[in-house]
């Protein structure tokens, strides 16, 4: 292999220990209707498309029925708006303090275009989001070599593969079976092989782990262990050809696999 691209996700694997701008923010939106979502009910669909994302948490059984017994009916179509809504107002209120690059972005980074490897990036957030988000992250010294999102792959964002593709277009990446595709959920996984591209998870900050630097710091040794191996098991389910401890793992991977 001879990989000249990787694609990096965003909240998660580059920026937002834990991804944690996102969960508040669907937290806050579903509980301002009346019902309170669970920490796993609003991480299962991270990665997705946020208004997807509203829709999936509000398809599953127990939110559905909660809703049922709150409201008096089904959801429909235009709670869902009103959700999302709810949860971009929310979003764009807190995201300017969830910009900061994961520890180990910068240098790893850094060593990447020492290789003469291309950095290009997918997310779920919109464009009006990112445009929050990444001019807040090059301040502070993480600036990818291009950014898609949703709307700009036609509106299909993740599973889909369109977002990577479109990256290849913008950055004259020859061939798919160059591109080393980063993330931190099942649906990055999900994007990386539905593009046909090899795929890795990160697992220290990323949604899947599921914790803030904080709670991190605060896991004795065992109990990191045990997470680490828990949150690269999923990662393998979900269809990862490899597994990063931390982002720091970044540039010894691409010497193994032909950066």
């Amino acid at each position: 292999m001879n990989i000249t691209t990787i694609i990096l996700d965003w909240a998660g694997t580059a920026v937002d220990f834990g991804s944690l701008a996102p969960v508040d923010a669907f937290i806050k939106a579903f509980e301002a209707h009346g019902v309170t979502p669970t920490l796993d009910e609003t991480r299962a669909p991270m990665g997705l498309p946020k208004r997807a994302h509203v829709a999936i948490m509000l398809s599953g059984d127990r939110l559905a029925a909660a809703w049922q017994a709150k409201h008096g009916r089904a959801h429909s179509e235009a709670d869902i708006d009103t959700i999302y809504a709810q949860f971009e107002a929310n979003l764009f209120a807190s995201l300017s303090n969830y910009a900061t690059p994961l520890p180990g972005t910068l240098e790893a980074v850094a060593q990447v275009r020492e290789m003469g490897i291309k950095i290009g990036s997918t997310t779920g957030y919109t464009r009006p989001m990112m445009d929050v988000v990444a001019p807040l992250a090059k301040e502070q010294g993480y600036a990818p070599d291009c950014l898609v999102c949703p709307e700009e792959a036609g509106g299909y964002g993740r599973p889909y593969p369109y977002m990577i593709w479109r990256n290849l277009e913008l950055l004259g990446t020859k061939s798919i079976q160059n591109v080393l595709k980063i993330g931190d959920t099942v649906a990055d996984m999900q994007e990386g092989k539905a593009a046909g591209c090899l795929t890795a998870g990160v697992v220290i900050g990323s949604s899947l782990l599921g914790l803030s630097e904080g709670e991190w710091m605060a896991l004795s040794n065992e109990e990191k262990s045990a997470h680490i191996a828990q949150t690269k098991q999923a990662y393998f389910e979900a269809g990862a050809d490899f597994v990063l401890t931390s982002i720091h793992d970044l540039p010894i991977l691409l010497s193994v696999i032909g950066g």
